[in-house]
């Protein structure tokens, strides 16, 4: 009786497997998911903020910057026009004057005082122009 069991087994062949066998993948793509999650937390850069919540839109981006600069004088410039310090405050004030006031850089020459930058400074703030950029040049090599 083995006999026959043994000879019934290698007389038949057997069918060619049609299935692909997907455990192995599925292995392989569990462990790079668990990895991926480990380490995208890491990568992120920078410190941790708990921003609040705002129902404010977005910012108008195509508005040009004001260019305030003061020369070595104390000349003050708008762009490229000179302004008389006595005008300069009710200048400022026709720039708030529009509902969303610009964004104002502030060139300053390296010779002026701080009171001098300083007093442009409160000029603008009471005008209502709050967001001032300082802009500089990288350091020099000494």
């Amino acid at each position: 009786m083995a006999m026959n069991l043994a000879s019934r087994r290698h007389g038949r062949r057997r069918a060619p497997m049609a299935d692909i066998n997907v455990t192995p993948f599925v292995d392989v793509m569990l462990v790079l998911l668990i990895i991926f999650m480990v380490t995208a937390p890491l990568l992120t850069a920078g410190v941790e903020v708990n921003l609040p919540d705002s129902r404010a839109g977005a910012l108008d981006q195509d508005q040009e910057p004001v260019m305030i600069s003061l020369d070595r004088n104390g000349a003050i410039f708008v762009g490229e026009d000179q302004v008389p310090v006595a005008a300069f405050p009710n200048r400022l004030e026709q720039m708030a004057a529009g509902g969303n006031p610009p964004q104002v850089y502030l060139h300053a020459d390296r010779a002026l005082d701080y009171g001098t930058v300083m007093r442009v400074m409160g000029e603008l703030n009471r005008a209502g122009l709050n967001r001032i950029a300082l802009v500089s040049t990288g350091a020099e090599a000494k």
